[in-house]
């Protein structure tokens, strides 16, 4: 199976340079149980309705794991689908502001830095700052991953 190209080069990335990527998420309550059970995360504070009304939010938070994923996994297309080679590790995972059932994500990617493989020449490394932000412009979740990138072939 041949996966076309549609993420960035090695070359193409620019330190400073900003992504505002279009696609959006709507976040649901059975995004959030879903995920939250297969991944045997039992806290009452993202699958039990009941008891969120105790806590200070008063509802439901959506899964921290699920919101970085999501964030992630919006920056794929225009960054690095079909281009990546691995992720190497994320750094300064933070998580601002609470993220509920019905909120939407919006996300932009910031280049931070950008340095050639010292020992293979067709890749690079590309550290990228994400930050998801809800439909008021909150922002609910930044990350910086490090990736390594293929060179245009």
């Amino acid at each position: 199976m041949h996966v076309t190209p549609k993420g960035m080069w090695f070359e193409d990335f620019e330190v400073g340079m900003i992504v505002e990527h279009p696609l959006t998420r709507t976040i649901t309550e059975s995004d959030n149980v879903n995920f939250s059970t297969s991944t045997l995360n039992p806290a009452p504070l993202h699958i039990d309705a009941d008891y969120a009304t105790t806590t200070e939010f008063g509802r439901p938070l959506v899964n921290s794991l699920l919101t970085l994923g999501i964030v992630v996994g919006i920056s794929v297309h225009e960054l690095t689908h079909g281009t990546t080679i691995a992720n190497l590790g994320f750094d300064e995972i933070r998580f601002p502001a609470p993220l509920f059932h019905g909120d939407t994500i919006h996300v932009e990617s910031e280049i931070i830095a950008c340095r050639e493989s010292a020992s293979e020449h067709d890749r690079g490394i590309v550290k990228i700052e994400h930050r998801g932000f809800n439909q008021h412009d909150q922002l609910v979740c930044s990350a910086v991953r490090n990736a390594m990138m293929l060179r245009r072939p």
